[in-house]
């Protein structure tokens, strides 16, 4: 009985020491800080890397149920609001601060359905304007502004900008 447990003990050592290092051997014994990221995907020719654009979908009901977005400019230095209309599709320029902004689209209940961004009514239920923001010729923003949620936007250190609404087509 004595060897018996005297083997049982040695199996148990080995099994811990396994136990401990096996981890370092399934991640391919990587130095910390040093682990391997995922390659992106190439293309059947190897030629270039391919990634998985979102896609906007605008309906042709929405389109043409809307036809501007008021988007208010803050100046930080001044604590002052502006407020601007622009035309879905076109810009505005804003001398003062050498600003323009340009509205790509507009969803007036936005939602991301996979790589699809698009609406799920014509409802101003969450509504989002895809911007363009160049200052001095620069782009500065090129993304989406929520009138939901202002805040979790573009930040800027001398301005602000908020997705206001949207003013429909008559």
């Amino acid at each position: 009985m004595g060897v018996f447990l005297t083997i049982v003990a040695r199996v148990q050592k080995v099994l811990i020491i396994v136990l401990l290092f096996l981890p370092a051997f399934l991640t391919g014994c990587q130095p910390k800080g040093q682990e391997q990221k995922p390659q992106p995907k190439i293309d059947a020719a190897g030629s270039h890397v391919t990634k998985k654009e979102a896609t906007v979908v605008v309906p042709d009901a929405v389109k043409k149920s809307w036809k501007a977005v008021r988007i208010a400019v803050i100046d930080k230095a001044n604590i002052k609001e502006t407020v601007y209309t622009i035309p879905i599709g076109s810009s505005v320029s804003i001398p003062a601060f050498s600003l323009d902004i340009a509205v790509e689209t507009f969803l007036p209940a936005f939602i991301m359905e996979g790589a699809v961004m698009t609406t799920s009514s014509n409802d101003l239920k969450n509504p989002g304007a895809k911007v363009t923001i160049t200052e001095k010729g620069n782009i500065i923003f090129k993304g989406w502004l929520f009138a939901r949620f202002p805040t979790n936007t573009f930040m800027h250190p001398n301005y602000g900008f908020t997705l206001v609404d949207a003013v429909p087509a008559k």
